[in-house]
């Protein structure tokens, strides 16, 4: 299925082949797509690029599809990296965090630090991190798939 191009968002750099890869949900998904491009946000002479989550119904494309500019997603990929590290070290902790201490880290960008922390302002946060913990150990291979291949372009473009 091609990507729309009518519309706002204008992408540039394209796959439109996601609903196969696209995670537990492949061959069955709704997110059809994904594209780097113009973001629909963009004001008359003031261009951004984003990246965008195309999600199609069956019968026409979504207004559930999600459009992001391209820090934040790269900021969830520090947010996942991150997380996905603490919770190798988790099972250490009897609730799988310290209650006493429920910063994980403070990750220095843009002069300041994005705050990573366990969310207690979640009453079933007890329950909630081990049913999240769970999820991220039975989805390991297939997130440590795509950090491999993270890594690698990484390294190949010099970081």
């Amino acid at each position: 299925m091609k990507i729309p191009t009518s519309l706002k968002h204008k992408p540039v750099i394209v796959s439109e082949n996601y609903e196969n890869i696209d995670g537990r949900k492949a061959y069955s998904t709704d997110a059809k797509g994904l594209s780097l491009g113009l973001a629909q946000w963009n004001d008359r002479g003031k261009l951004d690029v984003s990246a965008k989550v195309w999600r199609h119904t069956g019968e026409k494309w979504s207004r559930q599809s999600e459009e992001l500019p391209m820090h934040r997603v790269l900021d969830l990929a520090i947010l996942i990296c991150r997380s996905s590290l603490y919770f190798q070290d988790a099972y250490r902790f009897p609730k799988m965090y310290d209650p006493e201490n429920t910063m994980i880290d403070r990750i220095g960008l843009q002069g300041d630090a994005m705050s990573v922390s366990v969310c207690t302002e979640n009453p079933l946060i007890d329950e909630d991190i081990k049913l999240f913990a769970q999820a991220l150990s039975d989805d390991g291979e297939m997130i440590g798939e795509r950090l491999r291949v993270l890594s690698r372009l990484l390294k190949e473009m010099g970081y």
